[in-house]
């Protein structure tokens, strides 16, 4: 009997289990799309090779969906349950809701432990894959990455140098300087315009540029003597407009997957941001040292420059400061302020310096936690949404919807905020990582507890009738017209 009633109750459960992950895996995806589509529109790439990046991106998203998908799941499932009064019937039947939970929970404990080896083993290689890919796509579209005012040598047999890139997408050109490389049995070319824009070539293996008032210089003498260059000048031809095409064909057809960065500790394991984290635990350490050597080094040397210039006489000759007058007075205050505002300074700039250590040593171990927090989060997610759905008794993809979101944002928000604080170093990054569960996981004992004592957490009338008395005090009673 319980065979059949777990397989049933497993059932329900995976039924919008399935639908909720496809559901949020294509809104994260969407996200991603979002904020990644100027990377790699207009660069050529085909249908396969954007799919693969958004795959290759997509799978990070998983230990944030998974999380978010067992709580609306248990949400929903125990709330179709209890709308069908199959939660009654079981409990009349002797089965504790405690029971009802256990294959669930043993299935939650399955999934949150398959997350931790996908975020270990999995997530890191595609994060890899990723990050190369979007780096190498990069690459395919050299107008993105000019420098104003610098030549750039990135177009096969080409040197270039704008002086203004313009435009939303970086489309405008102004002071255009393009320096054609001849070969031996070739005339130097150089084309000089006063603006310009990139158009898209019908075939994405060149790069169409529009060039405007400028003009044409060739020099077909050039490597000779000066006696025959002496024949004949270069040639300058003028143009309103003039349209060329670049050779990109070299860029684009790379490889796109080709691994050029491999040095992040995202694409790293649990095993093996331990050693990451002891070393950059030890650079802050030696980053620490070497600044707290420098100021007392700064200080001290304030403190002897102000020894030397102390006064020798006995103490009734000393003067006090009170008894200078004049230029005297005021360059001791001028001097001593200075001085002062100097060390001020350095302590500025040494806070400067160790932030960006700082910070990243607390990402590098908040990264590696939550490999492990997700985890856990899975089955906290699981106490309150089985405990709420079993309350509410509600199934579909209403009231669950609204509550699982609520939750999910707090949980969010309780994330980030705790991150931001240990970047800034105000709050050790372990501690941080771990206390989103640390502060849910009270609630989900406390629903759980709801739940298996049939509490009325959601019956308006309860909240109406314990608000009664105070209520009462501002409303004011009204007598009966039969009485009046």
């Amino acid at each position: 009997m319980f065979k059949i009633l777990d397989r049933y109750i497993i059932k329900t459960f995976f039924g919008p289990f399935l639908f909720i992950f496809s559901v949020l895996f294509f809104i994260f995806i969407v996200n991603i799309i979002w904020i990644q589509l100027g990377q790699f529109m207009g660069k050529g790439l085909t249908t396969l090779q954007i799919m693969k990046l958004l795959f290759y991106l997509g799978v990070s998203v998983v230990s944030m969906v998974l999380p978010l998908t067992v709580l609306l799941a248990s949400i929903m499932s125990f709330g179709e349950l209890g709308e069908r009064y199959e939660l009654a019937a079981m409990k009349a039947a002797g089965i504790s809701l405690t029971r009802v939970m256990m294959p669930l929970l043993g299935v939650t404990a399955v999934l949150a432990v398959m997350l931790y080896f996908f975020s270990n083993n999995i997530i890191p290689d595609f994060q890899r894959k990723a990050k190369n890919m979007l780096f190498n796509i990069a690459q395919t579209k050299p107008a993105l990455n000019f420098t104003p005012g610098q030549f750039i040598d990135q177009i096969p047999g080409v040197m270039v140098k704008f002086d203004k890139i313009k435009g939303e997408d970086g489309r405008d050109l102004e002071g255009i300087f393009i320096h054609k490389k001849a070969g031996n049995y070739e005339n130097q070319q150089t084309i000089v315009a006063e603006k310009g824009k990139f158009a898209n070539a019908v075939n994405r293996k060149y790069m169409k540029l529009i060039l405007y008032n400028g003009s044409v210089l060739e020099d077909s003498y050039a490597g000779k003597a000066d006696n025959v260059r002496l024949k004949q000048p270069d040639q300058a031809t003028k143009f309103d407009t003039l349209t060329i095409h670049f050779d990109i064909s070299e860029l684009i057809d790379k490889a796109i997957e080709k691994e050029q960065i491999t040095d992040d500790y995202r694409f790293q394991t649990y095993t093996e941001l331990l050693g990451t984290i002891d070393k950059a635990k030890k650079d802050n350490s030696r980053t620490a040292d070497n600044i707290s050597n420098d100021i007392i080094s700064q200080t001290n040397s304030v403190v002897t420059y102000m020894d030397k210039n102390k006064t020798k006489a006995p103490v009734k000759s000393q003067y006090k400061l009170d008894s200078i007058k004049g230029d005297k007075k005021l360059q001791i205050f001028t001097n001593a302020y200075a001085r002062l505002d100097n060390l001020k300074t350095n302590l500025d700039a040494k806070e400067k310096e160790i932030d960006p250590s700082v910070k990243y040593f607390s990402k590098v171990v908040i990264y590696q936690q939550r490999i492990l927090t997700y985890s856990f989060t899975c089955i906290i997610f699981f106490m309150i949404g089985a405990s709420l759905g079993s309350i509410i008794r509600k199934g579909g993809m209403g009231v669950p919807v609204i509550i699982a979101i609520v939750i999910f944002i707090i949980f969010y928000v309780i994330n980030v905020g705790f991150e931001n604080v240990a970047w800034s170093g105000k709050m050790s990054p372990y501690l941080a990582a771990w206390l989103p569960n640390i502060l849910l996981f009270p609630f989900g004992i406390l629903m759980t507890y709801k739940a298996l004592t049939d509490s009325q957490l959601f019956d308006s009338e309860k909240y109406k009738t314990f608000l009664k008395p105070i209520t009462k005090l501002f409303v004011k009673q009204k007598e009966h017209k039969r009485y009046q």
